[in-house]
């Protein structure tokens, strides 16, 4: 007879922390996306352009965005979300935009700030973030998936 509450097996409201984890991850990548659309939280919008270097807008006054970078987050966001339904498809998202986040991070840090191959107007600030996210996603979604339901059967 065991007393382990489910809280024990790292399930919490009826999903696993590493659903919990892709779809916290899903739905701020979703906002950032929406808020970088935004005036006012999106400084410099009137240069905000489609891609490339010359988009100057800053996102948080920190960012440098484009509207391709932000239709980029709101895709990898809303596919988070999506995929966090089941603990495999949580902690594959994690795993997976987690490595294409530090991808990102080397091309960013690759091309530099005002290259012409910098298509999706990243700044420093920009690929620093993508390396740290990255890790940490990969870093989530290994460290909550190693006590799976379907591991623990």
């Amino acid at each position: 007879m065991t007393t382990a509450s489910p809280h024990a097996h790292g399930v919490h409201f009826g999903r696993a922390d590493v659903q919990n984890a892709g779809m916290g991850v899903g739905i701020v990548l979703l906002l950032v996306g929406i808020l970088g659309f935004i005036p006012g939280i999106t400084t410099q919008y009137s240069e905000l352009r489609f891609l490339g270097p010359d988009s100057h807008a800053m996102f948080l006054n920190l960012f440098q965005v484009s509207m391709l970078l932000n239709i980029v987050q709101l895709a990898i966001g809303a596919t988070g979300w999506a995929m966090s339904r089941t603990e495999h498809g949580a902690r594959n998202f994690l795993i997976g935009a987690g490595a294409l986040y530090i991808v990102l991070a080397i091309f960013g840090l690759s091309v530099g700030v005002n290259s012409a191959a910098n298509f999706l107007a990243l700044n420093m600030t920009d690929n620093w973030t993508h390396l740290a996210l990255g890790v940490l996603m990969i870093g989530a979604g290994w460290l909550f998936s190693r006590n799976m339901a379907s591991d623990r059967r």
